[in-house]
C-alpha cells in the first residue's frame, strides 16, 4: 500500500430542511442558505473543513466565484480570523478545477481539468498527500457520492424549507452508512453536522 492511499475526500455543503442547496429560483437563489453560513457556527464550521486538506477540488463556476471572493480576504486584516484562515488556505492550496469550457484560470496553484470527477479523484489519490476538499461544489459531490467516494461530509442544515431547488441526495444513490462524529447547533436553529462514511 502506498503512502498516498490514505487521502480522504471531504465534502462540505449547506442544505435546507428539505435537502436543497439553493432555492426554487435556481443556483443564484441562496436566500435560504446565506443567513446561516455567516453565523458564528457557520464560520466555525468553515474554519474546520480544511484542517486536513491540501487540495481543493472545485467546479468552474464555484472556482471563479470563490477565488474572486476569497483571494482578497486572505490579506484583509479586518476580516474575521476564521474567514481569513479559510481564504489563506484556499489561496495556498493546490486547486483542481473541473471544466468543459475553460482551459486555465488566473490563480496560482490552479490546474483546470476536463475529466469526470471520479477519474480526477482517483488520480489525486494516487499522488500527493493530505485530504481532498470539495467545498460547496454539488456538481462534483453528486458523482462522487454516486460512486461512494466521499469519506466525510460537513453539512450545515439551515432551518428553512425552500420548497424547490436542487437536492444533493438524488434518488438512485448507493446505500451507505455514516457515523455522526460532531454536531453543534447555532442561535438561529442551524445545525453543523460532521458525518464519516462507515466502511
Amino acid at each position: 500500500m502506498s503512502s498516498t492511499a490514505g487521502r480522504k475526500v471531504i465534502g462540505n455543503l449547506s442544505l435546507t430542511l428539505d435537502g436543497r442547496y439553493h432555492g426554487p429560483g435556481g443556483p443564484g437563489d441562496l436566500g435560504p442558505i446565506v443567513p446561516y453560513a455567516v453565523t458564528e457556527l457557520g464560520r466555525d464550521l468553515l474554519s474546520r473543513i480544511h484542517e486536513t486538506a491540501t487540495t481543493a477540488l472545485l467546479g468552474r463556476g464555484n472556482a471563479e466565484g470563490f477565488l474572486g471572493y476569497w483571494s482578497p480576504v486572505a490579506t484583509d486584516e479586518t476580516a474575521d480570523p476564521r474567514d481569513r484562515g479559510y481564504a489563506q488556505w484556499l489561496v495556498g492550496a493546490d486547486k483542481v478545477v473541473l471544466s468543459t469550457t475553460r482551459t486555465e484560470l488566473p490563480y496560482e496553484r490552479t490546474r483546470v481539468v476536463n475529466a469526470p470527477a471520479t477519474n480526477v479523484v482517483n488520480d489525486l489519490k494516487a499522488s500527493g498527500t493530505g485530504d481532498i476538499l470539495v467545498n460547496t461544489s454539488p456538481s462534483i459531490l453528486k458523482p462522487l457520492l454516486a460512486a461512494d467516494m466521499v469519506d466525510r461530509l460537513f453539512l450545515m442544515i439551515c432551518p428553512e424549507i425552500a420548497g424547490g431547488g436542487a437536492r444533493l441526495f438524488d434518488d438512485g444513490l448507493p446505500a451507505s452508512r455514516w457515523t455522526l462524529t460532531s454536531q453543534e447547533s447555532g442561535d438561529l436553529g442551524e445545525l453543523a453536522l460532521v458525518y464519516d462514511r462507515t466502511r
